[in-house]
């Protein structure tokens, strides 16, 4: 279903995902607006036919598991894909995670930030297959390895296009309590668009920008 879309009223008993569909997603934020008419560019798409850029948001939080070794059991609420071999966006809800996995598996490249630790970790709880297999670019453990520190999207985001993300995964999972799938949804949109700028971006500059602990602006080479 187009991520640019969703149903107006969202039933507010404990989410059905089954029932819910994304109708009529209205840009009503300064920052959904920018990124839906900001123009992307994919480079070399000769070499990588279908890059899928993924995020998803849980409906548990750490402490509700048992800490965060037990990611498995935190529970997917929504996943987001961009692909660029069909060039929109699919949301899927936990009754569809089988869908999302199979998007997963026709990528040619996925491309997420922490995938590997968080949400791949989240999809092992529906799946024995493991998601570690797939070709993948978790951008915030490639730049971990070269800074020796971790990076958060946000901070890219900010110094990069002078954007800022829209909530925070506990604000996702509030927002499932409260049976509100469409702003989980717009929420992972964004972030799934964030992902991709940001790797576009790095893809043709071949360096990205973020913010330090002090505020100051600092480059970091990248060759994706």
């Amino acid at each position: 279903m187009p991520c640019a879309k969703y149903k107006s009223k969202v039933q507010s008993a404990k989410p059905k995902v089954s029932a819910f569909t994304i109708r009529d997603l209205r840009a009503k934020h300064a920052t959904w607006k920018w990124l839906v008419n900001r123009k992307s560019h994919i480079v070399n798409l000769n070499a990588v036919k279908n890059i899928v850029y993924f995020d998803l948001e849980t409906q548990k939080s750490a402490d509700e598991v048992g800490g965060w070794n037990q990611i498995a059991k935190m529970q997917m609420s929504i996943g987001v894909t961009f692909g660029t071999a069909r060039g929109d966006y699919a949301i899927y809800g936990e009754k569809q995670v089988n869908d999302l996995l199979a998007d997963l598996q026709r990528a040619d490249l996925v491309v997420g930030f922490n995938i590997l630790r968080f949400d791949y970790e989240v999809l092992h709880g529906y799946t024995p297959f493991d998601l570690r297999q797939l070709p993948t670019l978790d951008m915030m453990v490639d730049l971990q390895k070269k800074l020796q520190h971790r990076l958060s999207l946000d901070s890219i985001a900010t110094a990069t296009f002078g954007v800022e993300k829209t909530a925070e995964g506990m604000q996702a999972i509030r927002w499932f309590k409260e049976g509100k799938l469409a702003e989980i949804a717009e929420y992972c949109c964004y972030d799934v668009k964030l992902t991709k700028l940001v790797h576009e971006y790095g893809q043709r500059h071949k360096q990205l920008h973020y913010h330090n602990r002090f505020g100051k602006k600092m480059t970091v080479p990248v060759k994706w």
